[in-house]
């Protein structure tokens, strides 16, 4: 007789899920890092990479991220944030 248990190995995973599904950043996001769907991964590599690029840490604090015009609206309109905060807030311009 077969075994009809399937091995694990055999079932095709999506891996469009958790920190791997494509999110839609919004219009104010989309200013820093461009308008296609990217995994959340992705959205903070091109954040940090914004912020290295730009100089926007701050010298004698690396952990504030300052603003620049492009930021602030991402930031909620606040100058500066620590980059804790700043993935809370990354996260609310995020869609499905």
């Amino acid at each position: 007789m077969a075994d009809k248990k399937t091995a694990p190995s055999s079932k095709k995973t999506s891996g469009g899920g958790g920190f791997s599904a494509p999110l839609q950043p919004d219009a104010a996001l989309a200013a820093v890092i461009g308008s296609d769907p990217q995994p959340r991964t992705e959205v903070t590599k091109r954040i940090w990479d914004y912020i290295r690029t730009n100089n926007l840490q701050d010298p004698k604090d690396k952990r504030t991220i300052r603003a620049d015009a492009k930021l602030k609206p991402v930031f909620d309109g606040k100058d500066a944030v620590s980059m804790f905060e700043m993935t809370k807030l990354v996260n609310s311009h995020l869609k499905k």
